[in-house]
């Protein structure tokens, strides 16, 4: 049934296939552009940034004037849900984030759902004041960060390669890490109602390091824990469209669309447009899936790939986005080229 908006974004996650198919950009607003990276030094150090409402909806806003997308999506971060739980977390330059590693249920007393929303209250008012900015025609999307993947954080310390920590104690203590995952379903959840609650309009779970689990896992810390928060957030919002992105979860994205209750599904890069019009689109809406890095090299090569996936979903409802999110070397004259062609 296609929901009565004018908004592009909710029509397509209503199930409509639209002759122009909305757009919009993971990591739209960030270092690629001018604009945001003149803010970004007068604002102090990252989490400065992303707790400074004003500047906050300011950088949301930004690509929004630029390229026109159909959807907003609020700038934080998914590592906001470890601080606000009481982790210490700080953004190195040049290196990243760095958290103060929890490797063990005893590592876990320092947190905390007691004090959450106070920690993160400022990301609610960027919220409110993006949604009273926006054009009326464009969507405002709330985020957070799935526990598997803000947990492989929580676990490391910070980015990694091989996710030693946090799959030593998910495989060696599946019943103390299942407290964390639990943990972080709880604040997920509560920190996802009040973003619905200050104004978004469409959720989106960021499941970035899905890909590294075998399929046991993969069900037991991606699919069941989405499952448990899609389910309490369609309880208290059930017109709320919910995005799921298991990067990199391969043959099991038809698992993770079929069981965790998202409502539409984002392809990474990997997944080949002719397999999910098959398997996935023909039962949700799907969003994807350009390879950032041929947002980097523009031209002929750009043109074509646009064309193709274009095509490829042409069938069914789709929502035109990367396959992971938009890099600091990309030109903005290339993002404008896209910008422009699927506004045609």
């Amino acid at each position: 049934m296609t929901v009565p908006t004018r908004k592009p974004m909710l029509r397509a996650l209503s199930g409509e296939r639209l002759e122009r198919p909305p757009f919009w950009l993971m990591r739209q607003a960030g270092r690629y552009l001018p604009e945001y990276r003149e803010l970004r030094a007068k604002a102090g150090g990252f989490l400065d940034l992303c707790f400074n409402p004003a500047l906050a909806c300011e950088v949301t806003l930004q690509p929004i004037r630029r390229y026109g997308m159909d959807a907003a999506i609020l700038f934080s971060d998914i590592l906001v849900v470890p601080h606000g739980l009481g982790q210490k977390v700080a953004f190195k330059e040049g290196e990243g984030p760095v958290l103060d590693p929890i490797r063990s249920a005893d590592d876990m007393a320092m947190l905390s759902l007691d004090g959450f929303h106070g920690r993160v209250e400022a990301v609610y008012e960027t919220v409110e004041r993006i949604k009273a900015s926006l054009p009326p025609e464009t969507a405002l999307i709330g985020f957070a960060g799935s526990p598997w993947t803000v947990a492989t954080y929580m676990a490391e310390g910070g980015g990694s390669k091989e996710y030693v920590s946090v799959k030593r104690w998910a495989y060696g203590d599946p019943q103390s890490f299942a407290r964390l995952i639990d943990l972080l379903v709880e604040a997920t959840i509560a920190y996802l109602d009040r973003q619905v609650q200050a104004g978004a309009e469409i959720l989106q779970l960021f499941d970035s390091w899905a890909g590294v689990l075998p399929e046991p896992a993969f069900r037991r810390w991606v699919i069941e824990p989405t499952q448990r928060i899609v389910a309490a957030l369609k309880q208290r919002h059930p017109h709320v469209p919910i995005i799921g992105f298991p990067r990199g979860a391969g043959a099991l994205y038809r698992d993770y669309a079929a069981e965790s209750g998202v409502n539409a599904i984002s392809l990474d890069t990997a997944v080949p447009v002719d397999w999910a019009a098959t398997e996935l689109q023909s039962s949700l809406p799907v969003q994807g899936n350009l390879d950032p890095i041929l947002l980097v090299a523009g031209g002929a090569v750009l043109d074509a790939e646009i064309e193709r996936i274009l095509a490829g979903f042409a069938a069914g409802p789709h929502i035109f986005n990367l396959g992971h999110g938009v890099t600091q070397t990309t030109p903005p004259e290339n993002v404008e080229a896209l910008a422009r062609r699927l506004r045609a």
